[in-house]
């Protein structure tokens, strides 16, 4: 006990406030739907609390007796999450009891720095303190029986005769399940000693080779081409109806409709964007997004991402170019002719910048993050972005510099 109070005298009171979208997805391991809302975040030592009001309002509740949610940081994980959201800077902290949150921001300054600031607590907490003298009270609940045993201060005496009934109840209960964790045990080995290759489930039909996940160049060879199928039928769809619409691929599509359109995709082998339920143009290039950063690999690959900033980092202009054209050339074909045919489009987008707001920026803001990023996060993160967005503005405004031939 003393060495868990001396340890909470050592701890570092951290403390941050501030505005962050929270979602959370699991309450105690149990799933939950994800549903956004703003919140007025509050970190103090090492616990998080969360507010539908700003900071004088939030005060003001406490004083009337309004208890805020909050998260307890001992022995919780922080980490960076592309998988849980289709928004953008998202991190995911989960604690000891299985609760799971999801907290984002448009700003990346502002999301970096709540990141760091948590992670910093997380660490500088012993993961022991999540022993405190409220746990020491031993509770040994039966799902089948309403019997509650307690080992607090305050619990009385038991009889010894009740001690060896319930030693008996928790040995039988302790070998029951060990015979269960065998026979089940016992199944799966079976199971997966019967279980087919994945070669005879696809030549059954069972199993589909994806189109959302997969390597590039392991795509482009089954269809036989240097450009996903799904990819030009994605563009030829915007070019026909979507050139004009606000905020092309910055609008977000219904995210429900996406999945749905992502996973006829991976089904089917025939698809009809002209369908009357991918009306929404936004859907189309919200999935064709999603296919970027769904790729195992990026279009601009891992190994290239060095080289890219380098060179984006050149002071004269001309010389900048003419890197990102040497570089660009030495990606496989299937990168390099995908990035050519998509920014060929996207070219398209730009020349409508007057109807459709969609400038150089703006798509290079959306762009540069999906097609180009470290394999391993750091916390580089934000000036990475600023380089990648130049990198995807200068190949949209160089264009026919860098796509032409080596000759030329």
């Amino acid at each position: 006990m003393s060495g868990i109070i001396t340890s909470l005298e050592h701890l570092v009171e951290e403390r941050k406030e501030g505005y962050l979208n929270k979602a959370k997805i699991a309450d105690g391991g149990k799933k939950m739907r994800k549903n956004w809302s703003n919140a007025w975040i509050i970190l103090s030592g090492q616990k998080l609390e969360f507010h539908k009001e700003s900071k004088q309002q939030a005060l003001s509740n406490l004083k009337t007796g309004n208890k805020p949610e909050w998260v307890d940081l001992r022995g919780a994980s922080i980490e960076w999450t592309k998988e849980k959201s289709s928004r953008k800077n998202v991190f995911q902290i989960t604690t000891v009891s299985g609760n799971e949150f999801l907290f984002q921001s448009d700003i990346d300054l502002i999301v970096l720095d709540w990141f760091h600031a948590i992670r910093k607590v997380i660490e500088k907490v012993p993961k022991e303190l999540s022993f405190t003298s409220k746990n020491l009270e031993l509770r040994i609940r039966k799902s089948s029986s309403t019997e509650l045993l307690n080992f607090g201060n305050e619990s009385k005496e038991e009889k010894p005769e009740n001690r060896k009934s319930l030693l008996f109840k928790l040995n039988y209960s302790a070998s029951d399940s060990s015979c269960d964790r065998k026979r089940v045990k016992s199944r799966l080995k079976k199971f997966i000693s019967r279980r087919p290759s994945l070669k005879t489930l696809q030549e059954k039909g069972l199993i589909k080779d994806q189109v959302f996940g997969c390597h590039l160049h392991i795509l482009c060879e089954r269809e036989r081409t240097t450009v996903p199928q799904f990819v030009r039928k994605c563009i030829e769809a915007v070019e026909k109806r979507g050139l004009d619409a606000d905020g092309i691929y910055r609008v977000s599509g219904n995210l429900a409709t996406i999945q749905k359109l992502r996973f006829i995709v991976n089904q089917e082998e025939k698809l009809n964007l002209d369908d009357s339920q991918w009306e929404d143009i936004h859907v189309v290039t919200g999935a064709l997004k999603m296919f970027f950063r769904e790729l195992p690999e990026p279009l601009f690959p891992y190994c290239f991402f060095e080289q890219f900033l380098e060179a984006i980092k050149n002071q004269d202009y001309d010389t900048r170019i003419e890197a990102i054209r040497c570089l660009i050339w030495k990606l496989p074909q299937s990168n390099h002719d995908t990035l050519k045919i998509l920014f060929a489009h996207l070219k398209k987008i730009v020349a409508k910048a007057s109807v459709n707001l969609m400038s150089t920026q703006s798509l290079g803001i959306v762009f540069g993050p999906t097609l180009l990023r470290s394999e391993k996060e750091s916390g580089n993160m934000a000036i990475h972005m600023i380089y990648q967005n130049q990198i995807a503005e200068l190949i949209l405004m160089e264009y026919d510099k860098i796509f032409s031939s080596r000759e030329d």
